[in-house]
């Protein structure tokens, strides 16, 4: 205890800023699917969701003043584990500082679910109700920050067999604070409680090396929603395009599929001045590119949207030699499975087709670990939507757009109805379509932001179980 008042100095509201890797940092300093944001893409323009807020019951104002108690501990908390960030499947330290605390406060915990992964349970008191599932994820990036915060990141750790820098560039932190500090002011009000809550601390949510399945999809195979399974789940993610204060979600799809493929171009090796002689793999491979552009350009409904992106080409080592292979990599975004399948059908029969017919030969192969697209269920959202603009204010939730980055509590929502949203950390006063987005060299987190992350996380939990109603 005394070490953490140690690091953590004053624990007053301020901005804060941590920056990316450079430039020269490796290509394995990044995670390949940059699963749970690429959230600069969410830097357009917010709808407002023209909702009215719910009535307050004494019951929300006594958890939002709770809330307000518990403030400065929790940005304890999350400037702990800022200090101490861990990759996915890595977060032994985050896990077993979550599980004690929850111990502590009475909840029924089990360890080590999907690896590092954390689910707890609270039985309310004031009688039967709905099982409401709550979620946080608590992996970090293999990002190098910079000097200048008390509580700045000096970890490193090994991911994809190098050794790189370590850092909570996505904001994860917050959310694992966030879903501790839930858990606290759930248990002061646990008389007042219908239902159960149910809370997963979510390891491994920005992937995996090699295709390597974890997080969400994991924790849900060994048991997470088991005995009691959730009626519902809610999760969130703090975001610098939207201004504190504000909270975003969109019912239906939300949130594209993510799936990474490789093809191997095989020709046959020759003297670059006599490409005759052999068959070049760096021009069917260009080909290769050019065709599959058509499949979202020519063959499917453009008002459907999908992204389809080569992001590597890979192929020879001299300027005078035709090479007897290249290697492409590239990513599928879609919004819903029909299109998925339809696209990778395409993807693998155009690049095989296309090598054959230049003498040649292609493999595609798709990696496992692909993450499904992300749907809120639409009649949560519209039920629940009321519940959020109680906290905001009703200029302050918003409709986000649709957007192509992925997030792996897409596999939570299939398994039970589900509402993903967004929480603005940029101060006010900046403006957040100029603000460095998760990720980035210059992701910033205004510490005022997770206040209504919690108070919303609380909000939930008593208007989706009846408690507090007469």
């Amino acid at each position: 205890m005394l070490r953490l008042r140690s690091l953590l100095g004053s624990t007053s509201r301020t901005s804060l800023q941590a920056e990316a890797v450079t430039p020269a940092t490796t290509r394995r300093g990044f995670l390949a699917a940059c699963a749970c944001c690429a959230a600069g893409a969410l830097a357009t323009r917010f709808a407002a969701a023209q909702v009215t807020p719910g009535a307050a019951s004494g019951l929300h104002r006594r958890l939002d003043a709770a809330a307000s108690a518990i403030e400065s501990r929790m940005i304890g908390w999350r400037r702990d584990i800022h200090a101490n960030p861990e990759l996915g499947n890595q977060e032994h330290r985050t896990a077993a500082l979550v599980a004690a605390h929850l111990r502590r406060l009475g909840f029924e915990v089990r360890e080590g679910v999907g690896a590092t992964g954390v689910v707890a349970v609270l039985r309310g008191g004031a009688g039967d109700g709905p099982t409401v599932a709550l979620r946080a994820d608590m992996d970090a990036l293999p990002v190098q920050e910079p000097e200048g915060l008390s509580f700045a990141s000096r970890r490193r750790a090994t991911w994809d067999g190098a050794e790189v820098p370590v850092m909570h560039a996505c904001g994860h932190d917050c959310h694992v604070a966030i879903l501790m500090a839930a858990a606290e002011v759930l248990v002061q009000h646990r008389a007042d409680l219908r239902g159960t809550a149910v809370l997963l601390f979510q390891p491994a949510e920005e992937g995996l090396p090699g295709g390597e399945i974890g997080g969400a999809r994991r924790m849900l195979a060994e048991g997470a929603f088991e005995a009691p399974k959730p009626d519902m789940v809610f999760g969130l993610h703090v975001l610098t395009s939207m201004t504190t204060g504000q909270i975003a979600y969109r019912p239906g799809p939300a949130h594209a599929s993510s799936d990474t493929f490789r093809i191997t171009v095989r020709g046959r090796q020759a003297h670059g001045a006599m490409p005759w002689d052999g068959v070049d793999p760096v021009v069917i491979a260009g080909q290769i590119v050019t065709a599959l552009q058509t499949i979202q350009s020519r063959q499917v409904d453009v008002n459907d949207p999908s992204v389809l992106t080569i992001g590597t080409i890979h192929g020879g080592a001299r300027h005078n030699i035709v090479p007897d292979r290249v290697e492409m990599s590239g990513t599928l975004r879609t919004y819903d499975e029909g299109r998925r399948a339809f696209m990778q059908r395409r993807v693998t029969t155009l690049a095989e087709s296309v090598a054959q017919g230049m003498d040649g030969a292609a493999e595609v192969v798709w990696e496992p670990g692909g993450y499904a697209a992300l749907v809120n269920d639409p009649a949560l959202a519209d039920r629940i939507a009321p519940s959020l603009a109680r906290v905001t204010g009703r200029d302050g939730l918003r409709i986000n757009p649709r957007h192509t980055a992925s997030e792996d509590f897409a596999f939570l929502a299939q398994q039970a109805p589900g509402l993903f949203f967004w929480v603005g950390v940029t101060p006010p006063g900046q403006d957040p379509a100029r603000a460095a987005p998760n990720h980035s060299p210059r992701f910033t987190v205004d510490e005022a932001g997770p206040l209504v992350g919690l108070r919303a996380m609380l909000h939930l939990v008593a208007d989706a179980t009846g408690s507090g109603v007469a």
